[in-house]
């Protein structure tokens, strides 16, 4: 039962999400601002989630991480869109993560201990896989502005590392 969610809620992230990544022809910087500033607060409630219900050290220090990481980089973002005068831009993709991840993590808060956590880490491992591949295929390729695309290439090394974390977390759940 536990490989058949867990397999159930990777599936979504993997097949539904990039889709709606790839589905912006080229975003522009508001929009690829709002993509990430998204794709941040989208895992910082994950995280939040797993700290609500995992009991594991492991699990809750990654969750904890997380919420810390992609704060700051939110934050930066922030203060980089408020400094350059642009309003970040809601997007056909930023509503297609939303949807796509609220849909994964309702299915997550149904679920509680060791299946919880492995779901959880799954769900990461696949969630930062995604992630970095928008950013490295659609989002820096495509922002304008070279201080966007810098504050998204140092965000990109960030969640490189959560990527190997969350993998090395998966391993360890087996």
């Amino acid at each position: 039962m536990l490989k058949s969610r867990l397999a159930g809620l990777v599936a979504l992230l993997l097949v539904a999400a990039p889709a709606a990544v790839s589905a912006a022809d080229k975003p522009t910087d508001p929009q690829i601002a709002h993509i990430a500033y998204t794709a941040g607060l989208i895992d910082i409630k994950a995280a939040q989630l797993a700290l609500k219900i995992s009991k594991n050290a492991d699990v809750r220090a990654f969750a904890e991480n997380m919420i810390a990481d992609h704060t700051t980089v939110n934050d930066q973002a922030l203060a980089l869109v408020k400094k350059l005068g642009v309003t970040p831009e809601d997007n056909d993709t930023s509503k297609a993560i939303v949807k796509q991840t609220d849909e994964a993590q309702a299915k997550l808060a149904t679920l509680t201990g060791a299946e919880f956590d492995k779901a959880y880490a799954a769900n990461e491992l696949a969630y930062h896989q995604m992630v970095n591949n928008a950013l490295r295929d659609t989002l820096i390729p495509s922002a304008s502005n070279a201080e966007l695309k810098a504050l998204l290439e140092t965000g990109l090394k960030i969640f490189e590392g959560h990527q190997e974390h969350a993998d090395m977390l998966v391993k360890m759940l087996k």
